[in-house]
């Protein structure tokens, strides 16, 4: 998938005044009056160094108002600001802010832009001095910490000339709204890692792996320690000699990507909350599926559904993947796991691979997403990607040291037995489950992908 298409578009506008009386005095005037004040002193005998004093100041405006009248006027300054890459999740990043001088007047400009408060903890400020006739370009950085869209408002100019007696203020009415994706370089990488180290077939990259598969791929003389079921007995007659069959992996099965948004997805683990833990897995997995071969689907869902990709392939399959994981977010109630379920199966009929990545709510009940997943795994292949607790098992791991630590203990202990049991007891009606912390999450949910993969057990 080409990033560049991810990229936000560049925007540019000429500015205009910034408020109703857009001047304002400069550095070097307050010096101007500073030093008129030594007139003040021989004033205190003889009053007449008081009309110097005047004299002074009236010079020190006027030197003001001809120093506003070269400034160059708001309309003759563009200002654009500019995107070199995707956004991503806690992906640092520069934004460039370009401003184009049509006057003939040098201009020194502090740049205030209006960037989300998500993105940096206070209004970047960015200073670029600009000759006249010509362009200059100054950047900031910025550090998206949530994903999906976000609005950027207007850039504010604060701009002197070479004498800075005066200053002008200007925006450039620049609202814009960009799109915050998962970390897209990590995916990448994590994709490719996996599938050298794996070493499954995908497009032009890897040898093909044989022997592992039933879907049927050339033909071959019969060699010792083939199975006799792979014997191709109508070519066997044809040829008068034993032919076996080579397999390959299958190719364009259908998986579908289950996310769970509801509030135990909340929870922040480091910076991140669990479900950019999911997302980021999520992504990951539909990479090397889709350089596998297979079809790949997603729904999303809360207490209603959120976001839903039907099964596809391709670049541009990829893509729109991508832009529905960039707005999935967590919703403060309990998902509705039953709705998700009927709505899966109603949408998917055949045989198909379910990656469900959700968490366990602490029940005495049996959780509702454990029973829907039972009840899925009846008629597909279920693998339910559980984002681990590493809190609760670093206090199993440490031995208490008071009554109040032995409490934690047992709790703790009890919690994480209880989840052992229940996915025991999922596994036991034929699913498959992965129970890891979440900065593990996407390799372990891609790993038993490729197991599924390799063992054909789809």
């Amino acid at each position: 998938m080409s990033e560049r298409r991810l990229v936000p578009e560049n925007v540019v506008a000429h500015a205009e005044p910034g408020r109703a009386v857009p001047f304002a005095f400069g550095r070097r005037f307050f010096l101007f009056l500073f030093i008129g004040l030594v007139w003040v002193a021989p004033a205190w005998r003889d009053p007449r160094f008081l009309y110097a004093f005047v004299l002074w100041d009236v010079i020190g405006l006027a030197l003001w108002a001809w120093d506003v009248s070269r400034l160059p006027k708001p309309a003759l300054i563009e200002v654009r600001r500019v995107w070199k890459e995707p956004l991503g999740l806690t992906k640092s990043m520069s934004v460039e802010i370009e401003l184009r001088n049509a006057s003939n007047e040098t201009i020194a400009a502090r740049v205030i832009d209006e960037a989300p408060p998500a993105f940096c903890r206070e209004l970047p400020r960015v200073d670029i001095a600009v000759p006249g006739k010509a362009a200059a370009s100054g950047s900031y950085t910025i550090e998206p910490r949530s994903r999906g869209d976000a609005r950027f408002g207007d850039v504010w100019l604060r701009y002197t000339g070479p004498f800075l007696f005066a200053e002008r203020w200007a925006r450039a009415r620049m609202g814009q709204t960009v799109r915050v994706y998962p970390n897209l370089e990590e995916a990448q990488k994590l994709r490719i890692y996996l599938i050298r180290s794996r070493q499954i077939e995908l497009e032009k990259r890897l040898k093909r792996q044989r022997g592992y598969g039933r879907e049927f791929e050339s033909l071959r003389e019969y060699r010792e320690g083939d199975e006799w079921r792979d014997i191709c007995w109508s070519a066997t007659a044809r040829r008068g000699k034993l032919i076996t069959k080579i397999h390959q992996i299958e190719r364009s099965q259908t998986m579908w990507i289950v996310l769970d948004a509801g509030r135990l997805l909340r929870a922040r683990v480091d910076r991140l909350t669990k479900l950019d833990y999911t997302v980021d897995a999520a992504l990951s997995l539909a990479q090397v599926a889709f350089y596998s071969g297979d079809r790949v689907a997603l729904l999303a869902y809360g207490r209603k559904p959120q976001q839903r990709v039907p099964p596809g392939r391709g670049m541009s399959h990829l893509r729109a993947m991508v832009e529905s994981l960039a707005q999935v977010h967590a919703e403060a109630f309990e998902a509705d796991h039953l709705l998700a379920a009927e709505l899966l199966m109603s949408l998917q009929s055949r045989r198909s691979l379910i990656v469900w990545l959700t968490d366990l709510a602490e029940t005495a009940a049996t959780p509702e997403v454990i029973e829907c997943a039972a009840r899925m795994a009846k008629r597909h292949l279920v693998l339910l990607g559980i984002i681990g607790q590493p809190e609760l098992h670093q206090v199993v791991g440490t031995r208490p040291g008071d009554q109040s630590g032995m409490y934690r203990y047992t709790a703790a202990l009890e919690i994480v037995q209880r989840r052992d049991l229940l996915l025991r007891r999922l596994r036991q009606q034929g699913a498959l489950t992965v129970e890891v912390d979440p900065s593990r999450l996407s390799t372990a949910v891609v790993n038993r992908y490729l197991e599924v993969k390799e063992r054909s057990l789809l």
